[in-house]
């Protein structure tokens, strides 16, 4: 089967996953290419080296779409609160700029095992930390301090655009903590990923551009362009077959397959 085949197919559960759970673009794409730049080009080949760098780059620019969809469908459905997702675009973008710069210069065995810590700890936390998994949500959700929406939201920028993630699992626990069910915390993480999606993919274009020259197939800095148009068009269809579930999945089991998901997420960059 060609490589594009699967990742269109893997695009579809990426859609999936951004609708109904917040992230897609970055936990489904970043482990799925990376095995299939390797695979393919050889783990020695200069595609093989840069395959964290050229998955994490592509992941956001896939993200781009994937989350305007799914935003544009959580719009409709009424379950986006812009006044709590408002305050968080502009430093989020500010640190996605940031982590997108520091990435690029990063060594892409780095960034895997990153990835891999990053994960672990907030599957911990979601655990062992009171407020996500028993949760009893309150009449009027808690709003952010000015701090946490500037500050916390920089660093939640830094280290998704670093990543390639959205940065779901860290806002999705902090919104839940605040008093937010789970369809509207999966709901805010789609805008909340598009100051990522847009500053992390420029910069990674930018940044890059000269790198991409001595790599295999067509790239834009370290976008691999085939793979970003096969997967954006299983995207596409993902997106348009979870909106009918958007709201009607009970909470708890909500929370529990997000968890799960983060699990299998992690033995898969884990078992490489």
């Amino acid at each position: 089967m060609s490589i594009y085949l699967v990742l269109a197919a893997f695009g579809c559960l990426a859609g999936v996953t951004t609708v109904l759970f917040g992230f897609g673009g970055g936990f489904v794409v970043v482990p799925l290419l990376y095995q299939a730049l390797v695979l393919t080009h050889g783990a020695d080949s200069a595609t093989g080296q840069s395959a964290m760098h050229i998955a994490v780059a592509t992941s956001t620019c896939v993200m781009i779409v994937s989350a305007l969809l799914a935003t544009r469908r959580h719009q409709r459905a009424g379950t986006l609160d812009w006044a709590q997702v408002r305050p968080l675009l502009r430093p989020i973008g500010a640190g996605a700029v940031v982590g997108a710069a520091a990435a690029v210069a990063a060594d892409g065995e780095f960034v895997r095992w990153a990835f891999i810590v990053y994960l672990g700890a907030t599957i911990l936390d979601c655990v062992f930390r009171p407020g996500f998994l028993a949760h009893t949500a309150p009449s009027v959700a808690r709003p952010l301090s000015r701090q946490v929406a500037t500050f916390g939201s920089f660093v939640i920028g830094l280290v998704a655009a670093f990543l390639g993630v959205g940065g779901s699992v860290m806002t999705v626990p902090l919104m839940r903590r605040r008093g937010v069910d789970m369809t509207r915390a999966t709901a805010m993480a789609n805008p909340l990923s598009l100051p990522i999606a847009l500053a992390g993919t420029a910069t990674y274009m930018a940044l890059a551009w000269n790198s991409a020259a001595s790599l295999e197939g067509w790239h834009v800095g370290y976008v691999d362009v085939p793979a970003f148009g096969a997967l954006v068009a299983g995207s596409l269809m993902g997106v348009r077959a979870a909106a009918p579930l958007i709201g009607r999945i009970p909470d708890r089991i909500h929370t529990w397959v997000y968890l799960g998901l983060l699990v299998v997420v992690l033995a898969g960059m884990v078992l490489r």
